[in-house]
Parts: C-alpha cells; sequence; structure tokens
C-alpha cells in the first residue's frame, strides 16, 4: 500500500524531534563531567577537596609539623644535671631547636620572670614558688608536676664529723649548713625541724641547693641538707646519710609555660618531652620520684 503524503511528513518530524532529544541528553551529561574533566574551576574544586581530606588524615595520625626555635627554660638548680641532658636530648630529637637554661634557686627565678626577664618555659622545686607565678598570671595554661624529691644529709668524704641521723645536726660543734627558708630546700628543712621539733643551728643559709653542696663538698661544712638527687649526683665528692624524718617533706616539683613565651608550641614540646617517657627515664635515674 502506498504510503500517504501525511503519513509521510508525521515520520519525518518525529525523526527529527528524536535526534534534538538526542543532542540535548549529550550536550547535558558533558556538561555535568566537565568540572571532574579539565578547565581550571575543576582542576582547583577537586584539589580542595584532597587537601581537607589529607588535612583530616594528618589530624587523626597525630603527627604535628616538627617544633623548631630557639627556648629558654628557667630551672630550680637542683634540675641542672638532668635538665642539661634532657635539653640534649630534645635537640637531638628535634633538630632545628636550640634549649638554653638558666638554673637557680626557684625563688630567685620567680623575682627575675615577675621582673621582666625572659623565658618560655619554668620548672621549680616546689609548688608554692609556682603558684606564685599563676597568681599573677605569668603561666599559660596549668602547670604540670613532673617529679619529686626529698632531703638527705651531705657530708664530705670519710663524714669527719660523724653525722649518723637527722637529731645530730642539732649539735652546734657540728658545723651545718642549710638552704634559706624562701628556698624550696630551705622551707622543706624548716618543715621537718616543725614536725620534729629539732632546730638546726645552720652557720649559713644559701640562696641554691648546688651552694649547700659546694661547701660540704669543699670541707667547708660538716653537713648540709641536700636533696637525694643532689648526694647522687655528687659521686664520691660527698657521702650521704639518709634519714627517716625526710618524709615529712616530700618536695613536688611543677613545670609550665610562660604567658610571655614567643613560642608557645616549642615549650610545650619541651614539656611533654619532660614528662613523657624519655624524660621519666632520666628523672628517675637520677634518683627523682615520680608526681
Amino acid at each position: 500500500m502506498p504510503v500517504r503524503p501525511n503519513t509521510t511528513r508525521l515520520l519525518r518530524r518525529l525523526t527529527s524531534l528524536a535526534l534534538a532529544a538526542g543532542v540535548l541528553t549529550g550536550a547535558a551529561a558533558c556538561a555535568g563531567s566537565a568540572p571532574n574533566s579539565s578547565g581550571a574551576g575543576g582542576g582547583a574544586s577537586s584539589s580542595s577537596a584532597s587537601s581537607t581530606d589529607g588535612n583530616t588524615a594528618a589530624a587523626a595520625s597525630g603527627s604535628p609539623t616538627a617544633p623548631t626555635g630557639t627556648l629558654t627554660i628557667f630551672a630550680a638548680a637542683s634540675l641542672k644535671a638532668t635538665f642539661t641532658q634532657l635539653g640534649s636530648k630534645f635537640e637531638a630529637a628535634n633538630p632545628g631547636t636550640t634549649v638554653t637554661f638558666s638554673f637557680a634557686g626557684s625563688s630567685d627565678l620567680v623575682t627575675q620572670i615577675t621582673g621582666g626577664a625572659p623565658a618560655d618555659v619554668f620548672a621549680s622545686a616546689d609548688t608554692k614558688n609556682m603558684t606564685k607565678l599563676t597568681d599573677a598570671s605569668l603561666v599559660d595554661g596549668t602547670p604540670v608536676n613532673f617529679a619529686t624529691n626529698v632531703l638527705e644529709i651531705a657530708t664530705p668524704p670519710g663524714n669527719p664529723a660523724g653525722v649518723k641521723t637527722f637529731a645530730d645536726l642539732a649539735n652546734p660543734d657540728v658545723k651545718t649548713v642549710v638552704c634559706a627558708p624562701a628556698v624550696p630546700c630551705g622551707s622543706a628543712a624548716a618543715a621537718i625541724e616543725s614536725a620534729t621539733g629539732i632546730q638546726i643551728p645552720a652557720v649559713s643559709e644559701e640562696s641554691a641547693v648546688t651552694d649547700v653542696l659546694g661547701k660540704v663538698s669543699s670541707g667547708e661544712a660538716d653537713a648540709g641538707l641536700v636533696y637525694v638527687t643532689d648526694v647522687k649526683g655528687a659521686g664520691d665528692a660527698v657521702e650521704g646519710v639518709p634519714f627517716a624524718e625526710s618524709s615529712n617533706a616530700v618536695n613536688t616539683y611543677p613545670i609550665g609555660t610562660l604567658a610571655d613565651t614567643k613560642n608557645a608550641g616549642l615549650a610545650q614540646a619541651f614539656i611533654d618531652y619532660v614528662t613523657g617517657v624519655d624524660g621519666r627515664a632520666v628523672l628517675a635515674a637520677a634518683g627523682f620520684g615520680a608526681p
């Protein structure tokens, strides 16, 4: 049967519409895939997404950027040997860092800090001196306790005065040297005197425990009240006489970042190192107790 003209025109029109629909569908598909294939806009969007995922992964892995810069630590005199060692270890573990120290009696260091001396971290031989700084808003955050220490009697080699007990220090014929009351080791000595009722007629009061140790090791004094860590660190230069009454005054050592630090991240990294596994091992080897 021959196709009618009207039917032919209808078929041609339907064919044209079908072709047009195919073209539109293809264009829409190309438009939707363009940002993922090429072009500046598409590239930036893809890079941003990858970067965000990478940062999230880095944060989750707990690997912050390695600390760099110079750090100034003010630390109690009794920490000189251990902190000098820890400073070297910290520098070796963190290339690009330099750690400098100022060691003195904790009370002297507090005076320097309140007077504006630049420092990043303060480590005290007692909580009382640290509290002075926190009360003055000179410490950033909350200090962390990292060690404990107790007193021990130090004598020159051979113990010429024959000191055997804490009560022996009450003998005026025994030249005994102690720390000044404002210094943690002096405060501890005073606490033991108060607890036992035994008063020591000290021939001098020093501003740092290292000065007490120096007078004993040089033979200027028959005995001195220092920390067990000082006796251990002095080796053959002195002899130690432990005494049970020392338990009446256990000094706790706190460490904290100072408010005026210019490198809070590095300061915190050092504190984390001191309170971490390596720091605790060095402190324990020197005779410090756990906090």
